[in-house]
């Protein structure tokens, strides 16, 4: 009976119901840690929205991962269910779920990585910025609970407007002394995956052997791929360059109309996550060259933050890469970017300081 009731409550652990008091006070049990035989020795990774639109789909991709150990899923809606579906797929990283901002920072003690891709996603007709006061105080909620819990670990921040809310988690971490650039980075490989795409479209290439440096910010003018510097070498004409800047530009505008209402970009925003989660961890267990583009604090250019190649190592970022040679039309939208990431960055660092 004893072993009975232990295998129980091993299961209970797994996806920490929100019942679970009253399982434990009627079977006599305790909640136990549980690992389930054969884990892979790897990294804990926490999902901060995971309910959602973004986060399940993120859940799911985060959970085949073998460099993943142990995946902690909270939401404050819906977390139990996500939990329980996702703990049964047969990969070896470990899954326990947490409900509420009651169990935030359980959710958060000893995490390596945390993908924050909590808050409202955009319907027809709102900007990133419409979602500014709604998520600006989420994420500041969920950086002051990983200041307290995990303050070492990396940071990947996907919650819109990215342009605001890492400006927001980087003054959090400041108020506390915790704040470390290098492991702060928002997410903007959405922007990559989507140019390598349109890009190997035009070209007639195959989209996984097509590099595209995307840099500045991650909405709208702010998004700058710098097609000059396409791997393998490309050449477009001008018409190329304006139609394919424009819709790299405006991909999530594209996605939102498409879905009329039904959400935004969140299957090719958790792929484009999932693919900078696992760079992120491949760097952590010290694999060399791992480069890719990033919204992170910068000294590229004369804004605090900006998005460009970064090389990942062990604590976060380990270099920033300069922007390289720009053309005429990328220098003038270069300025474009800059101008509007100013006031988007300026909006985030406010939120926290009023």
């Amino acid at each position: 009976m004893q072993q009975s009731n232990l295998r129980i409550a091993r299961i209970a652990a797994h996806i920490n119901p929100p019942n679970l008091q009253m399982l434990e006070e009627d079977l006599g049990l305790e909640r136990v840690n549980c690992r389930a035989k054969g884990a892979s020795s790897g990294f804990k990774v926490a999902i901060l929205g995971a309910a959602g639109g973004i986060g399940q789909p993120l859940a799911m991709l985060m959970k085949m991962n073998p460099l993943v150990s142990l995946l902690h899923l909270y939401d404050v809606v819906n977390a139990p269910g996500v939990t329980a579906d996702i703990s049964h797929m047969d990969t070896s990283a470990v899954v326990r779920g947490f409900l509420g901002q009651q169990q935030l920072e359980d959710a958060l003690i000893g995490m390596d990585l945390v993908i924050i891709p909590a808050g409202v996603p955009r319907k027809p007709g709102m900007t990133r910025d419409d979602l500014f006061n709604i998520n600006a105080g989420i994420v500041k909620t969920l950086c002051e609970a990983i200041a307290k819990c995990c303050p070492k670990a990396i940071v990947n921040i996907i919650s819109n407007p990215v342009n605001s809310t890492v400006p927001i988690a980087a003054e959090v971490f400041k108020k506390v002394g915790v704040f470390d650039p290098k492991r702060v980075l928002g997410v903007t490989m959405l922007d990559v995956v989507r140019a390598n795409t349109f890009v190997a479209e035009i070209m007639g290439l195959d989209p996984r052997e097509v590099d595209v440096p995307v840099v500045g910010g991650h909405a709208g003018v702010t998004i700058l791929p710098l097609l000059s510097q396409v791997k393998p070498s490309c050449s477009f004409t001008q018409k190329e360059i304006d139609y394919l800047t424009d819709r790299i530009q405006n991909g999530g505008t594209e996605v939102v109309e498409a879905k009329a209402g039904a959400g935004s970009a969140t299957l090719s925003m958790a792929y484009a996550a999932v693919k900078f989660a696992d760079a992120c961890l491949r760097a952590l267990r010290g694999d060399p060259a791992v480069v890719h583009c990033a919204y992170v604090a910068s000294e590229v250019t004369e804004l605090p933050f900006f998005a460009s190649k970064v090389r990942l190592g062990r604590n976060g970022v380990e270099e920033i890469y300069p922007l390289g040679p720009l053309n005429e039309y990328e220098r003038a939208g270069l300025e474009k970017a800059k101008k509007e990431l100013a006031g988007s960055i300026q909006k985030g660092v406010s939120f926290v300081k009023k």
